[in-house]
């Protein structure tokens, strides 16, 4: 019988998360590269999944606010995604200086894409440790993801 630890208590829980995240990632883009979306840039992953899981469209300001980017970097971001057919601006009816931006149909395509990757790894990781162990992670998640948003609350 061994004595030795399973490697993942020895790792810290941000390297754990930091890969975590890189395998969900991995799988996404090579399924968009797959698909022929190829030209999807960094942390448009995000952006497009966001939306595809949202209701209709997402004010700027969320998205920016998510994205923990400054607004340049998210303004550049939404005009790379526009450019490549994957997203659509408009204008607030009731406010023109708020934009709301909408997947497009391809942007809908790449986000089924990713969608299906995403399912793939989920029913991987199912499979590997049982559904206790990952409705177990998933609260842990859940309440480190809200540690965090109340930090940002309290500065």
């Amino acid at each position: 019988m061994s004595d030795e630890r399973p490697r993942f208590k020895e790792i810290v829980m941000p390297a754990l998360l930091r890969h975590a995240r890189a395998t969900y990632g991995r799988a996404m883009t090579r399924a968009l590269s797959e698909a022929g979306y190829d030209d999807v840039p960094r942390n448009g992953l995000y952006l497009i999944d966001g939306l595809a899981l949202g209701a209709g469209g997402a004010p700027l300001s969320r998205l920016i606010a998510e994205l923990g980017v400054s607004k340049q970097a998210a303004g550049q971001l939404v005009d790379t995604l526009v450019l490549r057919g994957y997203l659509e601006r408009t204008a607030d009816e009731s406010d023109r200086r708020k934009l709301t931006v909408t997947l497009t149909p391809r942007g809908m395509a790449a986000a089924a894409a990713q969608a299906a990757a995403r399912a793939w790894i989920d029913a991987e990781l199912l499979a590997r440790v049982g559904a206790e162990d990952l409705a177990r992670t998933r609260r842990t998640l859940a309440v480190l993801r809200d540690m965090g948003r109340q930090a940002q609350q309290d500065h």
